[in-house]
């Protein structure tokens, strides 16, 4: 059984292994990056951080018996402030028609948005590939999780939640939209504007045209890839329409990813939460299966989850044995309820 918990200092050398072997955007192999973001979480967990929409929560997945990370989520209270705001591409239609010479077109046109008192954002899914499409559904652990603590946790939260998804990206980690537009009016590569713009948007601002861009001046392979999600997004693209996304006909400025929202109380796992007793019985074979929750008085960890079956009256709760003993939680205790099949 795999345990959720809360990220602790002492796991950076379990995520630089992670990034070292994945080096993606939500978990680049960069030790300061790491520490930056395991220290603001820590922080946020702690309640060290006052204004709850400044926080940041980062989630790991571990295997209890070997000591190993499996992968990571994470969760931005508010992403967009006036010193951080939240950049995106409006996409729109556009249509022109000439009767001289009996001619229609439409036109998909991007333009520039600014967001400085944003939604709330998931991200930072990274789960290990010898872990992807197994029994465990580690992807889907880490991905439940934050929809879990939110539900824990209402008021720290907006009232829309957003998910940046990945396009299709070159062989080489290129981006085609990038290529395009980014690098010819900012002269960065992808990963180098991407790297920069976690600390500092303004080059955006001042150097990204402000003007409507028609989609039609691109390469077609470009055009193509607009609002699209690359192979291995594919999967989180349908599991969050599942529980209430939709397409926001929104894309990232950068590698022209689709954003997906939801309001808060539209999301199924949030409208499905459920808060019980612990009973020190074992649940019915035909429990369903859920993601549970436990936040520990004192402790190491802020936050103890585990996937188990769960039989639940809406008052008290029965787990396995198992699962009981992975939470640490004694009898009486208030556990927190998703379902997970």
């Amino acid at each position: 059984m795999f345990l959720l918990r809360d990220v602790q200092k002492s796991d950076l050398i379990g995520l630089k292994r992670l990034a070292a072997e994945l080096n993606t955007v939500n978990l680049p192999d960069q030790k300061e990056v790491l520490e930056a973001l395991i220290e603001k979480s820590v922080r946020s967990f702690n309640g060290k951080i006052k204004e709850p929409l400044q926080r940041s929560y980062l989630f790991v997945l571990e295997d209890p018996e070997i000591g190993e990370l499996v992968g990571t989520s994470l969760i931005i209270a508010q992403h967009g402030t006036y010193e951080s705001p939240h950049i995106y591409y409006q996409v729109s239609g556009r249509e022109h028609y000439s009767a001289s010479i009996d001619r229609h077109f439409r036109h998909k046109v991007l333009s520039i948005g600014y967001n400085y008192a944003g939604p709330t954002e998931i991200g930072g899914l990274v789960v290990d590939p010898r872990h992807r499409r197994t029994p465990e559904k580690a992807g889907r652990q880490l991905s439940y999780v934050r929809f879990l603590f939110i539900a824990m946790h209402l008021s720290h939260f907006r009232d829309t939640v957003l998910a940046e998804l990945l396009p299709p990206l070159l062989s080489d980690g290129r981006s085609l939209l990038w290529e395009a537009v980014g690098k010819k009016f900012t002269g960065l590569t992808y990963q180098e504007a991407d790297r920069l713009s976690q600390q500092n948007k303004e080059f955006i601002k001042e150097l990204f045209p402000a003007s409507d861009i028609y989609v039609s001046l691109f390469p077609e392979r470009t055009q193509r890839v607009i609002g699209e999600v690359g192979k291995t997004t594919r999967g989180v693209k349908r599991m969050l329409e599942r529980i209430g996304f939709t397409y926001a006909e929104r894309i990232d400025p950068f590698d022209g990813g689709p954003h997906f929202e939801a309001p808060i109380e539209q999301v199924s796992l949030i409208r499905h939460f459920q808060s019980a007793r612990l009973l020190d019985e074992e649940p019915a074979v035909s429990a369903p299966v859920c993601l549970v929750g436990y936040e520990p008085a004192s402790g190491r960890n802020r936050l103890r989850g585990v996937r188990t079956p769960a039989e639940t009256d809406g008052t008290l709760v029965r787990i396995s044995s198992e699962a009981r003993e992975a939470l640490k939680a004694p009898l009486g205790a208030r556990l927190s309820i998703v379902p997970f099949d």
